[in-house]
């Protein structure tokens, strides 16, 4: 059964809240500053992110405070902090949607890790622990794209599609070519599925018919669109689960097997984790601020 149309003023706010957050270390700045109860001082931020150059961090601050998720407050001329705004901290429930989607989704390399069996310490390969940012930061990557907010959420509406036909509804104007790249960027990060079937033409030709629908990691995106959803329309996230099109929760862990997806970005060079972790965060906010820096070993990819 086909489930409600969303109105295009939703499809495009997401897009365009993914691409505002995608630029890299956006998300370490801003969970950076969420995990700690007070503005910090640039040289603090700089500390606890000791991998970003000045070049990199001050933009990165410039242009998140251009977006009005972070604040600069100069105290003095030598005294000036940096914080999150009301609206910055209302993203933390994306960015910890985004950083789940990562962990349950995406493969993980196996490294030799230490364990404690029967009061004994032995070396097992297990698969790798990786910071909630760069979780979140890696799920961005693969639906930040252009067009791939349309066209996951054309095969959420319709279930399956031919390339015609998802072209002509998620990248109507464009011409026929234009869909092959990202839907096939789709199929490769482990997002999309292709099926086929025979058809019989009405000259009586058959032809085979090749359907595209979401995989199961594609299916799990469900909450990162309604958090995202809910963010970029200023909604409350306790409404986010009545979203018309991603509404309906995904399958349960239990559900999942294997390793869903591959990831490229995973092949780039990750920062150095930091030993120490950051203080408690504010008692309002819902991820610990321990999962900055490593997340648990839970999930089908661990």
């Amino acid at each position: 059964m086909a489930v409600a149309r969303v109105p295009s003023t939703d499809l495009s706010r997401t897009a365009e809240t993914l691409e505002m957050i995608v630029p890299r270390w956006s998300v370490w700045v801003v969970m950076t500053l969420a995990s700690q109860p007070e503005a910090l001082r640039y040289s603090d931020l700089k500390s606890r992110l000791p991998w970003l150059a000045d070049g990199q961090l001050h933009p990165r601050l410039r242009t998140l405070g251009e977006a009005g998720l972070v604040e600069r407050t100069a105290l003095s001329r030598m005294h000036v902090t940096y914080g999150l705004t009301d609206r910055g901290r209302d993203l933390l429930p994306v960015l910890e949607a985004l950083a789940a989607w990562g962990d349950q989704c995406l493969d993980k390399q196996l490294v030799e890790t230490k364990v404690v069996k029967d009061g004994k310490t032995a070396v097992e390969m297990r698969p790798e622990r990786i910071p909630a940012a760069q979780n979140a930061e890696d799920a961005l990557s693969l639906i930040s794209h252009r067009h791939t907010t349309a066209l996951l959420w054309t095969l959420k509406l319709r279930g399956t599609a031919t390339m015609a036909a998802l072209r002509q509804e998620a990248m109507p104007g464009l011409g026929e070519s234009s869909v092959y790249t990202p839907v096939y960027r789709l199929i490769e990060d482990g997002l999309v599925a292709v099926s086929r079937s025979e058809e019989t033409s009405p000259d009586v030709q058959v032809e085979e018919v090749v359907h595209l629908h979401l995989t199961k990691a594609g299916e799990a995106l469900a909450p990162v669109y309604r958090a995202v959803s809910a963010w970029a329309a200023g909604r409350s996230q306790a409404d986010a689960n009545a979203h018309p099109l991603w509404g309906v929760p995904g399958l349960p862990a239990s559900a999942r097997a294997g390793q869903w997806t591959a990831h490229r970005a995973r092949q780039a060079v990750r920062p150095a984790v930091p030993a120490t972790q950051p203080p408690a965060p504010v008692p309002a906010m819902a991820w610990k601020p321990a999962e900055l820096f490593s997340t648990p070993t839970t999930g089908p990819c661990r």
